[in-house]
């Protein structure tokens, strides 16, 4: 009986609080939770799509609705929003808006973050099956789509419709959560404090220069306002599907306007736009392209004052990162390297194929662009980091010290007690040198005096002593001292 008390009693006391962290899920709540992390994402950025294909049927002025058609078109709405190409009616379609894109990574990135705080995750490790279930539905869905697409008006390759949603979902969730739950261990054993430091100014840089290519198509924007009402037309549905297209299509733009600041530049079919060259071409008629200009204009390398303070303000943010100048450095290319990366990134996605036309293709000069962020980067904010720094010299390594045995624990030693030793060694060694002294002396006044002890002479200074001063007892004595 009394086991059986121990067996079934609760271990918490009536109306006490448990620990809900330190609790694992039971399987069945822990399975209901990767569910809803893998179909939630699907359903909602799905139903986005369709809800968009509405929004553009009603606003169309001759445009047919339909249900069906609706829900048929947001498959490859939805493989667009992941950057899937497509092709419409045999014509590459590839310049994908990247603001869709940018809400489906935020919304995985949100759901792996949830769903690992709901399973109590502590560790990337533990949030792992998070990661794989997210990224795993993203690229089963979108085969899915792909596959049902076959035939149609609008297809996409199945092997890319597999792959890129899935890479995609599985990036975003593996920021969501890094942010959640840390950094893996495989890369926080490798990670130095330095180079977190400039992982986090590059982000800060490409931030900044994202900012600047805004700001700069922001303005352009605004001069050219008469040209870009002119591309909008008298009816409603037309303007409105324009002004929405322009909208999707923003954060292109804004790379483009990045390129352009930098310097490389970008080209829309054979009109480019670069710093240091212009070829003049034509362009589509919408309003997002209203600001683009006719011809180049001498001002322009001033704007390359912006990505040059962008790597001062790295250089600037690292200067405190280490004592020695050359570390800091190092901190500035890790920055640096985040940047080219980025603008990698960034330039890959936002150009593309434009089917066959004369505006075909759009491009971004991803290798030139991402060099030439680097050294925007790296030679201002090594410039800034080195002389606004300190400059003392770094302290010997601690090998040189074990090494050196003088050196062995000099920190354990209290200076009063090194003091007294000292002392005390001294006076040791005086003692021992007066007696010698003193000795010395009496030797000497008793043999002038004659006073030595018997059978002991004292030998003549001048004379070499060849034997010794004591004489044996077994020895007689000479005739002429009887």
């Amino acid at each position: 009986m009394r086991t059986m008390e121990q067996l079934t009693d609760d271990p918490h006391a009536p109306g006490g609080a448990v620990d809900d962290l330190g609790a694992a899920p039971v399987p069945a709540s822990r399975l209901r939770v990767l569910l809803a992390a893998a179909i939630g994402p699907l359903v909602t950025g799905y139903t986005a799509v369709a809800t968009l294909l509405v929004l553009i049927a009603l606003t169309a002025g001759r445009a047919a609705f339909s249900d069906t058609g609706v829900f048929l078109a947001a498959g490859p709405g939805w493989l667009a929003a992941h950057q899937v190409r497509l092709g419409i009616g045999g014509h590459p379609l590839g310049v994908l808006p990247l603001l869709p894109t940018l809400g489906a990574v935020a919304l995985a990135a949100r759901t792996a973050s949830a769903a690992a705080r709901r399973l109590g995750c502590r560790s990337f490790r533990e949030a792992r099956p998070v990661l794989l279930t997210i990224a795993g539905a993203h690229a089963v869905f979108g085969l899915v789509i792909a596959l049902c697409a076959q035939g149609s008006a609008v297809t996409a390759n199945p092997v890319t419709a597999f792959a890129v949603p899935g890479l995609l979902a599985a990036a975003a969730a593996a920021a969501g959560l890094t942010r959640s739950c840390g950094l893996p261990d495989a890369v926080a054993d490798r990670l130095d404090p330095l180079a977190l430091r400039g992982l986090r100014a590059g982000a800060l840089s490409l931030a900044v220069l994202v900012a600047c290519g805004a700001a700069v198509f922001t303005v352009v924007t605004g001069v050219s306002w008469a040209t870009v009402a002119d591309t909008f037309e008298p009816g409603f549905g037309t303007s409105s599907g324009l002004f929405l297209l322009s909208v999707l299509y923003l954060p292109n733009a804004v790379t483009a306007a990045l390129s352009f600041v930098t310097g490389p530049g970008f080209s829309i079919g054979p009109l480019t736009v670069g710093m240091f060259g212009y070829h003049g071409g034509a362009v589509p008629a919408v309003p997002l392209l209203g600001g683009l200009p006719e011809h180049h204009a001498a001002w322009w390398p001033a704007l390359l004052v912006l990505p040059a303070a962008t790597g001062a303000l790295a250089g600037w943010t690292l200067r405190k990162a280490d004592a020695d100048p050359a570390q800091r450095i190092r901190a500035v290319a890790v920055a640096g390297a985040v940047v080219a990366l980025g603008c990698v990134v960034l330039g890959s996605l936002a150009g593309g194929r434009l089917g066959d036309g004369p505006f075909d293709p759009v491009s971004v000069p991803v290798g030139v662009a991402s060099v030439v962020a680097f050294c925007w980067i790296v030679i201002p904010g090594s410039f800034v980091a080195f002389f606004a720094g300190e400059h003392e010299p770094p302290a010997p390594p601690p090998e040189a010290l074990e090494e050196n045995e003088a050196f062995e624990d000099v920190e354990d030693v209290d200076p009063e007690e090194a003091a007294e030793a000292v002392e005390e060694l001294e006076a040791s060694e005086g003692d021992e040198e007066e007696p010698d002294e003193d000795a010395e002396f009496e030797a000497e006044a008793d043999a002038e005096l004659g006073l030595g002890e018997p059978g002991e002479t004292v030998p003549d200074p001048g004379e070499a002593v060849t034997g010794g001063t004591e004489t044996c007892g077994d020895v007689e004595p000479g005739e002429g001292d009887r």
